[in-house]
């Protein structure tokens, strides 16, 4: 029981640094790690990592908070329109066939690794554009500038979007147990116009939001390994906090191709769970 903590804690605190820097709730490790490494069963799984996102999300936004990276009002608004999703997709998570969930989370994982690579590839190598988003000049016209969050002016409409865009991470993170960052991140970039270090603390913010609900809905099916999911949250609240600091000093365009790598390597385990068995007999 003891080594099991310890490799839990250890698998935690990678999740938590992840999830800290790049602005999701650390699903995209978890559920390979609980699925592989721990054996759940798929619904298991989805529902202990979203347990788990809670205390993960709430860890990296202090940080985010702290070194204002994020824009709340933002985060607030995906966050409730997340919450309303949650529970529902739980509940249809819970009816649903094992490999259907994972080929479910493997697909929405691959659509948003292929986003964020295209996005990096675009972005300029030299530092720019970091060096205007610092003077607080935006790079979208017509947008106000989300690189110093403290003097940005939130408008409805931009409350407005927030808000569909956590409904759409508030269905994927009940469904596939995933905090809905790896939707939000490259949305809040394309929609919203939001420069990647401001939309991982924003994503947090409706990340913990937004997965309450879920959560009690999937612990009232009794879908939570609560002791994998405490194990686990051990190790991620700290790596979340060294995550959100680590994030000011991460080139932009850095940043980017890590978070769409790391998208892609999840969704290669997931399918190779799901899938390789039944090709290997």
């Amino acid at each position: 029981m003891v080594e099991f903590f310890f490799m839990s804690a250890l698998g935690g605190s990678v999740v938590g640094v992840l999830s800290g820097m790049l602005g999701i709730g650390g699903g995209t490790v978890m559920v390979p790690l609980l699925r592989l490494g721990f054996g759940l069963p798929a619904v298991v799984a989805t529902a202990t990592s979203m347990f788990t996102i809670i205390p993960t999300s709430l860890s990296g936004f202090i940080g985010h908070l702290r070194n204002k990276t994020c824009v709340p009002e933002i985060g607030v608004a995906a966050g409730i329109g997340g919450a309303f999703m949650s529970p529902l997709s739980a509940l249809l998570a819970d009816r649903s066939p094992s490999w259907l969930i994972m080929l479910a989370a493997a697909a929405a994982i691959l659509y948003s690794s292929i986003t964020m690579f295209t996005k990096a590839r675009r972005a300029p190598r030299k530092s720019k554009r970091d060096a205007a988003e610092e003077a607080g000049h935006s790079s979208h016209a017509g947008q106000a500038s989300f690189s110093t969050p403290a003097r940005l002016t939130v408008t409805k409409k931009q409350v407005a979007y927030a808000a569909f865009i956590g409904c759409l991470a508030g269905f994927a993170a009940g469904y596939i147990g995933l905090g809905g960052g790896f939707l939000m991140v490259p949305l809040f970039m394309s929609i919203l116009g939001m420069q990647m270090r401001v939309c991982s603390g924003t994503s947090l913010i409706a990340i913990m939001i937004l997965a309450v609900p879920g959560v009690i809905m999937q612990g009232y099916l009794g879908n939570i390994s609560y002791i994998s999911g405490i194990a686990l949250a051990i190790g991620a609240i700290p790596g979340a906090l060294v995550g959100s600091n680590l994030v000011k000093y991460v080139p932009e365009r850095l940043l980017r191709f890590i978070f769409a790598f790391f998208l892609l390597f999840a969704v290669i385990l997931l399918v190779a769970n799901e899938f390789a068995p039944l090709f290997l007999g």
